[in-house]
């Protein structure tokens, strides 16, 4: 069994996969739009170049996502990014704060040499996160 995490965007799926595949090393492994169904009877009107799915690996995880016209930015729920290095966890925080809200600005904690936790331009909600040695499982 596998969990898997699907998020809803107000129109920018695309922008988000484009950026994570980009800046994070992830990679789009499907993106469909309306205009691709199969029977063009059901694409909505003005939807036509909408995202219907994609798919994109971010390390071992499966992210999913469409675009949904009235979906709101992700509340009480985060992607949890954990990475290797205190100045990898910086360079992501820089890359994702960009254009976004800041919760928690990165710092050092009690459990982590860098966490932090934002939303990003296109309404996703991370926390990042770059463990102590020797808190790591």
């Amino acid at each position: 069994m596998k969990l898997d995490i699907y998020v809803n965007y107000r129109g920018v799926c695309e922008q988000a996969f484009r950026f994570y595949e980009q800046h994070l090393g992830g990679k789009i492994t499907s993106i469909m739009t309306f205009k691709q169904l199969p029977d063009p009877t059901n694409v909505p009107e003005g939807r036509e170049n909408d995202i219907l799915h994609a798919t994109i690996e971010i390390g071992d995880t499966v992210l999913r996502g469409a675009d949904i016209p009235y979906a709101e930015p992700m509340r009480s729920a985060y992607l949890t990014l954990r990475v290797n290095s205190a100045e990898e966890a910086e360079r992501i925080y820089t890359l994702l704060s960009e254009g976004g809200e800041t919760f928690m600005p990165m710092e050092e904690t009690f459990f982590a040499l860098r966490f932090a936790q934002l939303r990003d331009r296109f309404g996703t909600s991370w926390m990042l996160m770059c463990e102590h040695p020797s808190l790591e499982a």
